[in-house]
């Protein structure tokens, strides 16, 4: 049985990927955002969400123990973050700086392998932060990637639909030449070696733009013979499945897809048993967690759904739960607010307007977003000092100490924190999508025309064709030329939708 526990909407963009320790939940997003939940109650945690990165984070991971966190994205690099303070402990910058798509880490933490969109990948020393090796696969993109829970080998998966297996010395040990038909998005090997005399095996899961989900066993009979064996082909969607993963016991496979649904499925016999349909949009991520009696999906329209599997309890033992599909929302959603700010039901506490620009904000609606963001200490400097919206995201650490006097260095660096928040948010939900460069997920000032037909911020796709990525970032196909070509139509829509605003 599998039952929705919560909905967390925090996000400002598409969700790309989730991932558990034993402890946490991680998210990542489009809007340039990490953000950690507590899988005890699924409350964010103080110095969440981390913010880093310059453009979308496409995936993330722990370490076996939980200590840090690992994320990378189209700036081209892979993050360290610290999971007990949140701060950045390292950033390895891809080869060439293409933007970095997928990463996965090996279970002792011993290495690290990332892979991009100009069709290299990177393995990492981790302890030492050191570039090891680094791989190239034939004119595609590397969007997926998993290590072997032994360590000792790795696949990835491409754009132009192989699987590559590799050692650590990043030898080619086997190719399975057009593994899904228009391209592999994701990879997952299942954490149980199997030995059978000589033989050693192992269970991988792929998924692809063909719409299916297939499960693999990779054999291992002499120190450098590998053979892979088709187990089964899941036919269950509709539309391309953009991720799986496998239960940590190996019992349970479960996919996401672009018809927005979720499949679980029993991993041995390959018979399906759950499909969910609680999400609006395309399901891009999902994950079990440690204890397999958790799963989070995230999806594209902006929220994470945490799912209670069998009949098992979080790690932690209870759930916080709000209403009767246990909604968990972020700082706006599903509240009711009078003219200027209002009380959440129930409480004494005021919440700001969620239905205008932060610059439009008063006095007040400042004092209420405080309150929502439990910075009750600051209501009153803020007050003497008459704080509105537009003074709001103008502030600094630096105004912090002088103007305002705040000595606190925790309340400073968690105010500059949920300042910057409401700043992504600003950028990446003010205008309407196709308004949106779909690199930096940016209101757009010069867009452009590239050869895939899409439209980009001229700085965003210059950048991103300089780093010697000649394919498309919207289709993964190459691009056929570089000229880009002024959007003046939409920059005049741009530019009328400002004036109106």
């Amino acid at each position: 049985m599998v039952s929705l526990v919560c909905t967390l909407q925090y996000h400002t963009a598409d969700v790309n990927w989730c991932a558990f320790s034993r402890n946490l939940l991680a998210t990542c997003s489009s809007d340039k955002t990490i953000r950690i939940f507590s899988s005890l109650d699924f409350s964010e945690l103080p110095f969440s969400p981390l913010i880093g990165h310059g453009y979308a984070v496409h995936c993330c991971c722990f370490t076996a123990c939980g200590q840090y966190l690992v994320s990378c994205s189209t700036d081209g690099t892979t993050v360290v973050w610290s999971m007990g303070t949140g701060v950045k402990v390292t950033a390895f910058e891809h080869p060439g700086r293409s933007p970095v798509r997928v990463c996965a880490l090996s279970a002792d933490n011993s290495y690290l392998v990332s892979g991009a969109s100009d069709g290299t990948f990177a393995l990492w020393d981790f302890n030492s932060r050191t570039l090891r090796r680094t791989g190239v696969v034939n004119e595609a993109s590397v969007v997926a990637c998993s290590m072997s829970p032994c360590g000792q080998m790795f696949v990835t998966g491409s754009t132009n639909g192989d699987l590559r297996i590799w050692d650590l010395q990043v030898n080619q040990l086997h190719t399975e030449r057009d593994a899904h038909d228009l391209g592999v998005t994701c990879c997952h090997f299942s954490s149980q070696i199997h030995i059978e005399g000589e033989t050693v095996k192992v269970r991988l899961a792929s998924c692809g733009q063909d719409s299916l989900l297939k499960i693999w066993a990779i054999s291992q009979r002499t120190p450098t013979g590998y053979m892979v064996q088709l187990l089964h082909t899941l036919t269950a969607q509709s539309a391309p499945v953009l991720s799986c993963a496998f239960s940590p016991d190996e019992q349970l496979l479960v996919s996401s897809s672009v018809d927005k649904t979720i499949t679980v499925y029993n991993a041995s016999q390959g018979t399906l048993l759950h499909t969910l349909n609680q999400h609006e949009r395309y399901v891009a991520a999902c994950a079990f967690s440690p204890g397999a009696s958790l799963m989070a999906t995230g999806s594209m329209d902006r929220t994470v759904n945490v799912w209670r599997v069998g009949d098992g309890v979080t790690e932690g033992g209870a759930y916080r739960t709000n209403g009767p599909l246990g909604l968990v929302t972020g700082p706006w959603a599903d509240r009711s607010f009078g003219g200027g700010g209002g009380a959440v039901p129930g409480t004494d506490r005021q919440v700001a307007h969620p239905s205008r620009l932060v610059c439009d904000w008063s006095e007040g609606d400042v004092l209420a977003w405080l309150q929502q963001e439990g910075l009750e200490a600051l209501v009153g400097r803020f007050r003497d000092n008459n704080i509105d919206g537009v003074e709001l995201i103008g502030l600094s650490k630096e105004s912090l100490t002088t103007d305002l006097q705040i000595n606190s260095v925790g309340l400073r660096n968690k105010l500059i924190r949920k300042i910057e928040e409401l700043k992504t948010a600003l950028v990446c939900t003010d205008g309407p999508d196709e308004f949106l460069c779909p690199i930096t997920r940016e209101v757009m000032k010069d867009p452009v025309i590239a050869a895939d037909g899409y439209s980009y911020e001229r700085e965003a796709i210059q950048s991103w064709i300089n780093t010697k990525n000649r394919s498309s970032p919207m289709t993964n196909l190459p691009l056929q030329t570089t000229i880009l070509t002024p959007n003046r139509t939409l920059k005049m829509a741009i530019e009328r939708w400002k004036s109106s605003q």
